[in-house]
């Protein structure tokens, strides 16, 4: 992603962040039911009370809230590119990390038990899945026990301003990463999840 993209993303959300505030719009969710759900989705892979998390294009860091309603508090550390959102989150959640920037501008040696990212890598970049390919990647470095990530499908959509992406293929690249990958598809007519769990 160059800095254009960057900006372009930034000034996205701070946008939709002037005209609705603290909600899903301003993520460019649909509603809070279709957030929750890919939550939901992301969870199943085996997060548990207290466990780390790192939350990739975090937003509100909605899912710390979440987890914490269902009885699964978190270590949380969240990442976004958007100073405005991120500044609203460490209101909503003070006893959360946040990060101002793109996963690799976090420096760490540090692990996670999961890496997770909702709706992140739906920006149109047309550079072939690359960005996603190296996102997904560093995601799986940075995790103990796994990643779980969510995309556009696009056997149902393809929108020009939209990246989106044959679950096929993104199931094979993972594959070349982690012995065990699943594909969940059945939730959503335009969404796919993927869990990535290490190999020990």
């Amino acid at each position: 992603m160059d800095a254009r993209q960057r900006q372009r993303i930034i000034d996205k959300h701070s946008d939709s962040f002037t005209r609705y505030g603290y909600h899903p719009n301003a993520l460019y969710w649909s509603g809070r039911d279709i957030q929750v759900l890919r939550f939901k989705i992301l969870a199943d892979i085996g997060i548990q009370a207290h466990d780390t998390v790192l939350d990739v294009g975090c937003g509100f860091g909605d899912f710390y809230a979440w987890s914490a309603e269902h009885q699964c508090p978190l270590e949380y550390t969240g990442i976004d590119l958007s100073p405005d959102l991120l500044a609203h989150a460490k209101k909503l959640h003070p006893q959360a990390t946040f990060f101002t920037g793109d996963l690799f501008d976090l420096e760490t040696t540090n692990q996670f038990d999961w890496v997770i990212l909702s709706g992140a890598l739906n920006e149109q970049l047309h550079d072939d899945s690359a960005y996603a390919y190296s996102i997904i990647r560093r995601m799986y470095q940075l995790c103990r026990k796994g990643v779980a990530f969510n995309m556009l499908d696009a056997r149902h959509i393809n929108a020009h301003d939209l990246h989106s992406q044959q679950p096929t293929t993104m199931v094979e690249f993972c594959q070349t990463l982690s012995n065990d990958v699943s594909l969940y598809d059945t939730y959503l007519d335009n969404d796919f999840t993927i869990h990535m769990k290490k190999d020990n």
